[in-house]
């Protein structure tokens, strides 16, 4: 009890900390949110900012809050950010669309939007900066082709067959350490205008200037939320704008690490508040060659039996394939299992701690994630995905909650390991049709270290039953939220 009391405490005091920096980087930047047609725009700005302004876009899958490390500590400077959500992410209510093989397709589409937003925020003759991440970087480097209101550019892990020796004529590439094949594609941006460059160092050639940089110990997240990757970013508007005015670089990202872990922990102690646990099964008594074929079967069974189904009816890719995959592999391991341990139950249902964990789930934790981190709070537009996503995902977390109830750690691996086992399976037999799944699979390995960690405190007090329904829907929220809208 005195452990538990001492880890609660010390648990409390890091999440504080890590509150106390994420707000000091917010603080004295107004955030205000408004609409260009269908686009969510927020912008950032001190109350007495009169610097140029920067648009900011985010990358596939990605939303506005992923990209306010920057777009604060440009604010800070008393530059005037408008970050927004492309169609299809985020807030935006309508889904991607267009050939997204064709330049004049999807990526047009992108840069219309762009130019939107742009136009309703740009003033005078200053042109507007942009800062962009991954897919954003193409759409802002043909953006850059066809506006004259545009000024430098901040690309983030960037790729974009557009560039060229002449054009953009001032730009800063920023690569994470452990990208190496887009830190290549940004040296090689350099050396068009100097065949010696190298990382770091800045380049012209008549009016072109340019630059590759490095953002240490980063990879394609990590990098929103780099203090070098800042740092560089307001260093080169200084000088593309001939201004000197500096912001602190708070450590955000581990900040944010730390209030995500803070908030997962105290998931334990807060279980312990709302529940009791009385009548909880016992644990299920598999030999290994049972507990094998429980993980088996269905690994094999739900890519074979879904690949059959033929259903399009959701706005996000592979969404539907995806309810259906997880509901199969739950009944076929809520099927084995009564078949292997007949006569086991689930517990009884508490209301109190299915009610917890939802909150705590999607409420306590999805807030800090919201504000800080990710988009995690679905536009009317997502409910019925996440209504459709719940209909598989319910059973296979019952069936999960089950399988991991009292199971050693490593039959917890082994039966994570084995869904996405069986997601890798359906990917190659159906590699062009699903191969966003593989997108799909660090998401759910997320999952099962956050939410799956908060499931398994409330699991120990009230049972699997009450664990699995809500691990079930915090799942579909989850997923329903996470990945882009897309119709053809």
């Amino acid at each position: 009890m005195l452990n538990n009391r001492i880890l609660t405490a010390l648990t409390l005091v890091i999440g504080i900390a890590a509150l106390v920096v994420l707000e000091m980087a917010r603080a004295g930047v107004s955030h205000k949110a408004f609409s260009v047609g269908d686009t969510p725009v927020t912008t950032l700005a001190r109350a007495d900012a009169t610097g140029p302004h920067v648009v900011i876009a985010h990358g596939f899958a990605g939303s506005r809050e992923m990209m306010q490390a920057y777009g604060l500590v440009l604010a800070q400077a008393g530059y005037r950010v408008h970050m927004f959500d492309f169609e299809g992410h985020g807030a935006h209510p309508r889904p991607m669309s267009g050939d997204v093989t064709r330049i004049e397709g999807t990526t047009q589409r992108l840069m219309t939007q762009t130019l939107s937003v742009i136009d309703a925020v740009a003033d005078g003759d200053t042109p507007v900066a942009l800062l962009g991440h991954s897919m954003a970087t193409d759409v802002l480097v043909r953006v850059a082709m066809v506006s004259d209101r545009v000024g430098p550019l901040i690309l983030l892990s960037a790729y974009s067959q557009a560039i060229t020796p002449d054009f953009p004529k001032d730009m800063l590439l920023i690569s994470g350490q452990w990208e190496p094949p887009l830190r290549d594609f940004g040296l090689k941006a350099a050396q068009m205008v100097d065949p010696s460059a190298s990382e770091g160092d800045v380049v012209r050639s008549g009016d072109v200037i340019r630059s590759a940089q490095v953002a240490p110990f980063a990879e394609h997240v990590a990098i929103l939320q780099s203090r070098v990757g800042r740092a560089s970013a307001l260093e080169w508007l200084n000088r593309a704008y001939g201004r000197d005015v500096q912001a602190r670089m708070l450590p955000t990202g581990w900040a944010f690490l730390a209030l995500m872990a803070a908030i997962t922990v105290l998931s334990a102690p807060v279980a312990r508040v709302l529940t009791r646990p009385t009548d909880l099964p016992p644990r299920l008594d598999l030999p290994t060659w049972k507990f094998a074929a429980v993980l088996v079967v269905p690994m094999i069974l739900a890519p074979g039996v879904a690949g059959l189904f033929d259903i399009d009816v959701l706005p996000v890719l592979v969404a539907d394939y995806l309810a259906v995959h997880l509901g199969l592999y739950g009944l076929c391991t809520l099927v084995m299992l009564q078949l292997f341990c007949r006569g086991h139950g689930y517990g009884r249902y508490q209301l109190l701690a299915f009610g917890g964990l939802l909150i705590w789930g999607v409420g306590v934790f999805g807030l800090a994630l919201d504000r800080y981190g990710a988009n995690f709070f679905p536009v009317a537009e997502r409910l019925p995905i996440i209504a459709a996503l719940a209909l598989g995902a319910i059973p296979f977390m019952l069936a999960d909650a089950l399988v991991t109830w009292k199971a050693s750690l490593w039959r917890r691996i082994l039966a994570r390991a084995a869904l996405i086992g069986s997601l890798g399976i359906a990917v190659a037999l159906d590699f062009e049709g699903l191969f966003f799944l593989i997108m799909i699979a660090p998401v759910i390995l997320l999952f099962f270290l956050v939410h799956g960690t908060m499931g398994r405190a409330f699991g120990k007090q009230a049972g699997p039953l009450t664990a699995g329904l809500a691990l079930g829907l915090i799942l579909a929220w989850a997923l329903g939220v996470s990945f882009p809208m897309f119709s053809a």
